[in-house]
């Protein structure tokens, strides 16, 4: 890492989880709520197990709360949804479609493994 960066690593990974997360809730609202746009038809368990997902696990991650677990499970979604909606259409994401879903599956990978980091709940509760 560049040396002037190295100093703000925690607030840079706190940052990126908390864009994430909210990132991801807006996909949650989209489908459960229409808002901020409607989602595209999907099946009715799409809808509301990927959309709550979404819109819990979001939340969850953005605040830093079980992140681990929270960012386990949307990464987990993220991973299905690629090979259900992407992964049949054709081999690599860019001709399918699917980069969206494989860079969310891996952020949220990374965010599992690393944990909350700073400015979250899980680090104030211990």
């Amino acid at each position: 890492m560049a040396p002037f960066m190295k100093k703000y690593e925690g607030e840079t990974y706190a940052l990126m989880r908390i864009v994430i997360g909210l990132l991801f809730v807006w996909h949650g609202t989209s489908k459960l709520f229409g808002f901020p746009q409607a989602a595209p038809d999907a099946p009715a368990f799409i809808i509301y197990v990927a959309g709550g997902i979404e819109f819990v696990g979001g939340v969850l991650v953005a605040i830093g709360l079980f992140t681990r677990w929270a960012a386990f499970l949307c990464s987990g979604l993220m991973a299905a949804a690629y090979w259900m909606a992407h992964g049949t259409k054709a081999l690599f994401p860019l001709q399918n479609g699917g980069e969206l879903a494989v860079l969310y599956c891996f952020v949220f990978l990374c965010i599992a493994a690393r944990g909350v980091g700073q400015w979250g709940v899980d680090q104030a509760r211990g």
